[in-house]
């Protein structure tokens, strides 16, 4: 049995199930998500699964327009950010 056959009804009723194709186009969670929520909408969710696509679309416009996307993320994973020093943790 297949991953597939054990989804919602709402995605097998497709000819393609939205996480196939996000894998075989090889999409990042923002636009994986969008694809989610948008192919589903009629069948589950209604309005309120195209506004979910809308959000994560609407965030993906802002990483992709922000000013630390030149930087390619890094500054965002740097500890002094987030005011934590790493080094006085403990693992």
């Amino acid at each position: 049995m297949s991953a597939n056959d054990r989804g919602g009804e709402h995605y097998r009723r497709l000819p393609i199930e939205p996480w196939d194709f996000i894998i075989a186009n090889k999409l990042g969670w923002c636009e994986g998500n969008a694809v989610k929520y948008i192919s589903r909408w009629q069948e589950k969710g209604g309005i309120d699964d195209i506004r979910k696509a809308i959000h994560y679309l609407e965030k993906l416009i802002e990483v992709e327009t922000a000013d630390v996307h030149e930087s390619q993320h890094s500054s965002w994973l740097e500890p002094v950010k987030f005011g934590v020093d790493w080094a006085s943790v403990d693992a």
